[in-house]
């Protein structure tokens, strides 16, 4: 089976992990809302709601598969990191980018640079 293919279900199931645990704070009214362009490989999991008295709309993860079959992070703003859980899934970290940080300290990370 291609390796996008099953990278995208990684993705899915992770996303969906992520969408039942509830925001630490004062959260009032809010919805965490999964949105899967499975056209164009782009994933995200956006919090929307009130926080107080304030209106929030949030990105808390934020990934895109790319053609060549490696998966670009660009947000996480979960406690123990997306890249992780694709790691124990069985994705190599040759195949995950941490996009969110600049290209020349991503050599850094044990993650892919590009």
């Amino acid at each position: 089976m291609d390796k996008k293919i099953i990278y995208a279900k990684y993705i899915e199931e992770l996303l969906r992990e992520h969408a039942v645990f509830n925001p630490i704070g004062d959260w009032k009214e809010y919805e965490n809302q999964v949105i899967i362009n499975k056209s164009n490989t782009h994933f995200q999991l956006v919090r929307v709601g009130w926080w107080g008295s304030r209106r929030t709309h949030h990105c808390a993860l934020h990934l895109d598969l790319k053609d060549d079959g490696k998966i670009w992070i660009q947000e996480d703003w979960t406690e123990i990191g997306i890249a992780n859980q694709l790691v124990e899934k069985g994705v190599p970290k040759s195949d995950i980018v941490l996009a969110f940080y600049a290209p020349f300290r991503r050599e850094d990370t044990g993650f892919a640079v590009a």
